[in-house]
């Protein structure tokens, strides 16, 4: 008998959008849970679904028979997840589930069948969850830190916060043996002519941005130690080679003094691996970009969101439009790819925010761009000032928050209308900058942005309706 299964419910089979890019990375929390519970003495295994799907999931509860079944919980995985803990409840498994989805939603998963929630970090409260379960079934739960679990009455009990790791360098690497992490490699390789493996050196982000969530880690910021981080990779090179590495982080050049210890480490150690990472602004000094650049970054993404900056101001992201378009051009100067995320329709925007928004594309021409329109995250502040506004039409069971919308707002037709133009628009105005471009693709791009124009005009009266 295994003492706990831990469980990634994602299946790329059911991510039509990742099957086309095929970028797979291991879900490295899981992984990380696997290897400090097996160093605390617990026999662990991990149910991997992203390349062997949810029909193999009793073959493995018959074989490893756990005692306990932890299961990661997002916005992606949130309906897989309600199905595998169905199964593991009817294998007779205590059935735990973590991760930044269940905590604002802590009843509802209950009433689905888990039977306690992790609030927060997950080693320290998986641990004492796992070991009061496995020991005393119910008895004792009140008593540890960071859960939610409903009582004999049917009641919610949420205990006490738990406090953050300080040290993260005395957690253990994550458990990458676990699963089949060749799988990963393979896609990458097949797909792309590469191989890509992603490490996290720090957990969670300071800054307030009122759409992102921070159930997880809250708003502390703590990274592991520059000597120990860059060990990690180089054990990654010498026992998986990888040509490119993707560096989770929130914020990966947050500390300045901490990436050049860091570089310094790497250096010593003759590692460099090209790598990319996301960032802000405001962290990107030229010495900073200089630097990373030495290191090998060949794309840095800034989540730049809107070109206004009153929209920048209300989402609390706390960045200068100017100062992106800046360190956008620093980055290229550099050699290094510049990436940006821009978001739709956060509450209060205008077309003339969608259209500023547009000729800041134009001016900074970052090499890649992904687009989204802002859905409300609950437990964010976000969600918090639009809640009497929210628009949902199906029960919590069938949907996640990315179906939620605010009511009043322009339509997901006219957003749909809108991107077409931003996206085309911009590609148009660089093919005619700098060329490169047959006349066949310039058409088709001025096609589309008649298309998106005219869309906009003809729904730009639809609003969302009334919270049902």
């Amino acid at each position: 008998m295994t003492d706990i299964l831990l469980v990634h419910a994602y299946s790329i089979d059911d991510d039509p959008h990742e099957r086309q890019v095929m970028k797979p990375y291991p879900p490295l929390g899981v992984l990380s849970l696997s290897a400090y519970l097996k160093q605390q003495g617990f026999s662990v295994a991990v149910y991997d679904a992203t390349f062997q799907g949810l029909d193999h999931f009793p073959a493995a509860l018959a074989t490893e028979k756990p005692s306990v079944v932890g299961i990661y919980v997002n916005l992606m995985t949130k309906f897989n997840a309600l199905k595998l803990a169905k199964v593991a409840k009817e294998s007779g498994a205590w059935v735990v589930l973590g991760g930044p989805e269940p905590p604002y939603y802590a009843e509802d998963y209950l009433k689905a069948g888990a039977d306690v929630i992790v609030v927060g970090e997950g080693e320290l409260t998986m641990e004492a969850v796992s070991a009061s379960l496995i020991a005393h079934g119910r008895r004792g739960l009140r008593d540890i830190l960071g859960i939610a679990f409903l009582d004999d009455d049917g009641a919610l009990v949420e205990t006490d916060a738990r406090e953050m790791i300080k040290d993260l360098s005395a957690l253990p690497w994550p458990d990458r043996e676990a699963i089949d992490i060749r799988a990963y490699l393979n896609a990458w390789k097949t797909h792309h002519g590469t191989s890509s493996m992603s490490v996290i050196h720090a957990r969670g982000c300071p800054y307030t941005c009122k759409w992102c969530s921070h159930s997880v880690y809250g708003n502390s910021h703590r990274r592991r130690r520059p000597d120990e981080a860059a060990d990690e990779l180089l054990h990654l090179k010498e026992v998986y080679n990888p040509d490119l590495i993707w560096y989770a982080d929130d914020v990966f050049a947050m500390n300045h003094r901490w990436l050049r210890a860091y570089a310094d480490a790497l250096a010593e150690r003759g590692v460099k691996i090209p790598f990319e990472s996301i960032s802000r602004a405001d962290r990107l000094t030229e010495p900073v970009v200089q630097l990373m650049a030495e290191m090998g970054c060949f794309r840095i993404w800034n989540g730049s969101e809107s070109g206004s900056q009153r929209v920048i101001d209300a989402m609390d992201r706390k960045v200068d439009v100017a100062d992106v378009r800046a360190k956008t051009h620093l980055l290229q100067k550099y050699g290094i790819q510049a990436g940006m995320f821009i978001m739709l329709g956060y509450p209060g925007e205008t077309i003339d925010d969608i259209i500023e928004t547009t000729e800041h594309l134009k001016i900074a021409n970052p090499d890649l761009f992904l687009t989204t329109v802002a859905y409300p995250i609950k437990g964010t502040p976000f969600y918090t000032e639009v809640e009497s506004s929210i628009v949902t039409h199906k029960p919590w069971d069938a949907r996640t928050d990315r179906d939620l919308t605010v009511a009043g707002r322009y339509s997901r037709r006219f957003y749909s209308f809108a991107t077409r133009w931003m996206v085309s628009s911009v590609a148009l105005h660089r093919a005619q900058t700098h060329g490169g471009v047959t006349l066949k693709r310039r058409a088709k791009l001025a096609f589309n942005v008649a298309v998106g124009r005219v869309g906009m005009a003809l729904t730009q009266r639809q609003r969302e309706p009334g919270a049902v």
